[in-house]
């Protein structure tokens, strides 16, 4: 079994997953540490637990999900992974920050794509990917069948969804994600977002205003 743990950072209130398994070895999922004390506080975490960090993923490369990329990846020695549409979001961050009046997330070239359909492995645990665009160009969605969640970045919030204002995003295709991607799933799936609250597919289908 896998235990799932949520830290809220930056400005921008990201929710960061850590995923571990009983040997100790665990994902880091959209690292948004912003501040010094931030970045103190997953590692202390991961040392308190006494883990080994062996994937570093992005849901999608919007600079909330990426400002502690180059501290993860510098710390355990990790490249990142991200679907390659993400890869021009990645890049663009630093103009993006400009906008937001944030400073800028350092870039780390990607150790690979994550590709849509495969699966990764995490000791006995395994993780489908799951192509969600709409929010972003690229956004990937982690689904662990067995054990009922799935990790879905900025894709679907509690009785939300994803903004698609922003560059490479778009309405339609996000909506089409979700119904082709995560209301297939069973209704008692967790979903773990990029903020706020986690859901289930079940309480989404009812009451989510812009999927009725």
């Amino acid at each position: 079994m896998t235990s799932i743990t949520s830290f809220t950072f930056s400005p921008f209130q990201e929710n960061t997953y850590v995923i571990s398994n009983e040997e100790g070895e665990c994902w880091i999922i959209d690292p948004g540490c912003y501040t010094e004390a931030e970045r103190n506080q997953l590692a202390s975490f991961i040392k308190s637990k006494q883990l080994t960090p062996v994937k570093l993923l992005n849901t999608h490369c919007h600079l909330d999900h990426i400002f502690g990329n180059a501290f993860v990846a510098d710390t355990y020695q990790l490249s990142p992974q991200w679907h390659e549409k993400e890869t021009v979001i990645a890049e663009n961050a630093k103009m993006a920050a400009m906008m937001y009046g944030v400073n800028p997330p350092e870039y780390r070239t990607p150790g690979g794509f994550l590709k849509p359909g495969e699966f990764l492995t995490l000791g006995k645990a395994s993780f489908e990917i799951l192509f969600a665009p709409g929010h972003s160009p690229g956004s990937v969605c982690f689904y662990n069948q067995e054990e009922g969640y799935a990790i879905v970045g900025d894709v679907l919030f509690r009785e939300s969804i994803g903004r698609t204002d922003l560059p490479g995003g778009s309405h339609q295709a996000l909506i089409q994600s979700i119904r082709t991607q995560l209301f297939t799933l069973p209704d008692d799936v967790k979903i773990y977002n990029g903020h706020g609250e986690p859901t289930t597919i079940g309480h989404e289908k009812k009451y989510n205003p812009f999927l009725r």
